[in-house]
């Protein structure tokens, strides 16, 4: 394996199975976890990123859409729309369907599983493609960047949110303190895996953020992309056209 791969686990498996594993296993947390450790913020950003959607969008894909949240927020902003979500964890994908189901949104969010990096989807079909906190965990990133340009409909948009690094002294500091050593203990005592959150600070070190994800995203194909700093640079919206 790769030095420069972080892996949830120190085994043999692919990075894939590991994250899948691990998200198999803090599922039933995750939503608790998400809203405690980032104090609801979370929440925030994600409506910022979907207010960059086309505001005629008909069908959008949420690559590792996970429990469905920017999938709910999606269809919120915009009612018309239809949803299909796919991740690689299916208890996930459960504790996504149960809330689905319970918001009465069956109409519009349909969650898939399935891998992000080997899409089952037509080439040319989706109006805009939207991830949060989840093109990190790609085990070949340009693989699945490339996968999500394939199925997005010429024209249409790609709007990504993703952890990044604060560059600004002192909240950089204080940030990493927070993200490296507080934030590992609390989810170790809440989701039992003491491996998962001590996991999410390292891939977010090695993550190709701000400027060079840009120049990813120009690589596989992207126009018009751009980048946009939120929470002092605690996370980032990337966009782009196809």
């Amino acid at each position: 394996m790769s030095e420069q791969q972080v892996t949830p686990y120190n085994n043999q498996e692919s990075k894939k199975g590991q994250v899948t594993t691990m998200f198999d296993k803090i599922a039933p947390y995750y939503d608790f976890l998400n809203r405690l450790l980032s104090a609801g913020i979370d929440t925030i950003w994600r409506k910022k990123a979907i207010a960059k959607i086309d505001s005629d969008v008909s069908e959008v894909l949420d690559i590792a859409t996970g429990t469905a949240d920017l999938a709910f927020e999606i269809v919120k902003q915009h009612p018309k729309t239809k949803v299909t979500g796919v991740d690689v964890s299916n208890e996930m994908l459960e504790v996504g369907r149960k809330k689905v189901i319970k918001r009465n949104k069956s109409e519009s969010i349909t969650l898939d599983l399935g891998d992000s990096e080997n899409l089952q989807y037509d080439t040319n079909h989706f109006d805009a493609i939207t991830a949060a906190f989840g093109v990190r965990n790609f085990e070949n990133l340009e693989k699945g960047l490339a996968e999500m340009y394939r199925v997005l409909k010429p024209g249409g948009q790609m709007v990504i949110l993703e952890f990044s690094r604060p560059k600004f002294f002192p909240f950089k500091q204080l940030y990493n303190t927070y993200f490296k050593y507080v934030l590992p203990v609390i989810g170790k005592i809440t989701s039992k895996d003491p491996r998962a959150y001590q996991y999410l600070y390292e891939s977010v070190q090695k993550f190709p953020d701000y400027e060079n994800f840009d120049m990813i995203l120009k690589k596989i194909g992207l126009k018009n992309t751009s980048w946009d700093s939120l929470s002092l640079g605690i996370c980032t919206i990337y966009t782009g056209r196809k």
